[in-house]
């Protein structure tokens, strides 16, 4: 069984979570907070309605900020107010079709966003580790099905995938030249595709099923053939706070790992996907093929091995993506019956920390 987060590590640590009001974002400020962390936030307001961020109304936790990553005083003002001692930067223009429609500003976020931030955090006192999360797409594909590991080639052929390869050179830059000498570990996290309850976002393909069974439409499928390395928002999560714990404490000299799913699961294409989600949300498994309409090329094939986060941190992905698609309907279930997120998340949180998958 996979290592778990120490809450004892992290009660009363003082963190700067970025990107708070993103899907996974709100997962991370809610584990963190049980686990007693004294959580500052700073992202944009939530991007869609409904949000995940607004159903848990977590009206109890202090420090909420609102603010643009590029916003280069109010990131310093914040990262000087709240004195990490760690920093989880999720803040991003997550999306490859938005990218195609906006490449500069995707760049601008996703680049110099996380330069203003690690510029900001050069002058916290207390900071001892930071992890900046990237994507399982900073790997130059060739679609030749091969599982990515950390060493391999990074590129991007969309404007998404590459600024977040240049985010890991611009990570890298910033680690020698400047934290190394003052001891702050700082590494980067490429996750594979992320489900989870309460994604509402745009252009994703369990959003886009909630979206079509709560209005009687029809559901939309790009590539229905693509294949990609799924998996919980919390064994995501997990990976994040144990690599996080590890920097902290000095157990690790990794610069970057991967988190996903084993390469021993075979792959499961988005239309296998679509119909077991359909069918654990009681319905019944239809939607249309649209490959064929004009649309931006995305990667049919990816695939990551984790093998390194299990050698240098203990982590390995604690649901199957099958348990991973069935408790991304449970909590979808749920929702409709009227349970709030807060019920669901905080639920799923206590079963995945109890061993319960």
């Amino acid at each position: 069984m996979t290592r778990l987060p120490d809450p004892e590590f992290w009660a009363g640590k003082r963190v700067l979570l970025t990107g708070h009001t993103g899907f996974k974002g709100s997962w991370a400020a809610l584990w963190l907070s049980e686990m007693g962390a004294r959580v500052a936030r700073y992202a944009l307001p939530p991007a869609s309605e409904p949000s995940l961020h607004a159903l848990l109304h977590p009206v109890e936790l202090s420090d909420r900020q609102f603010g643009d990553i590029r916003d280069r005083e109010a990131l310093a003002e914040t990262v000087r107010k709240s004195e990490p001692e760690i920093i989880l930067h999720m803040a991003a223009q997550p999306l490859v079709r938005e990218s195609y429609a906006a490449p500069a500003e995707t760049f601008d976020v996703n680049v110099m966003g996380t330069v203003r931030l690690l510029e900001a955090a050069r002058a916290a006192p207390a900071l001892k580790a930071i992890l900046v999360v990237t994507t399982d797409k900073v790997y130059r594909n060739n679609e030749c099905g091969r599982h990515f590991r950390e060493a391999d080639t990074l590129g991007g052929h969309d404007p998404y995938s590459g600024s977040k390869a240049a985010c890991e050179i611009a990570v890298a830059t910033w680690r020698s030249s400047y934290f190394n000498e003052r001891g702050i570990r700082i590494a980067t996290a490429r996750g594979g595709n992320v489900i989870g309850g309460g994604d509402f976002s745009t252009d994703r393909l369990v959003p886009d099923i909630v979206r079509a069974a709560l209005s009687g439409e029809r559901l939309h499928i790009r590539s229905p053939l693509a294949t990609r390395p799924w998996q919980h928002v919390l064994d995501c999560l997990n990976g994040y706070f144990l690599l996080a714990e590890s920097l902290y404490k000095d157990e690790t000299s990794v610069d970057a790992l991967n988190f996903g799913p084993s390469p021993a699961e075979q792959p499961i294409a988005v239309r296998d996907v679509a119909n077991a989600i359909q069918a654990a949300m009681g319905l019944s498994p239809q939607w249309d093929d649209v490959s064929s309409l004009a649309q931006p090329r995305e990667m049919q094939t990816l695939g990551l091995d984790p093998a390194l986060a299990g050698e240098t941190i203990a982590w390995r992905a604690r649901l199957t993506q099958r348990q991973a698609i069935e408790w991304t309907a449970h909590w979808y279930n749920g929702w409709r019956r009227g349970e709030t997120a807060r019920q669901l998340t905080l639920g799923q949180i206590a079963a995945f920390t109890k061993g319960r998958p």
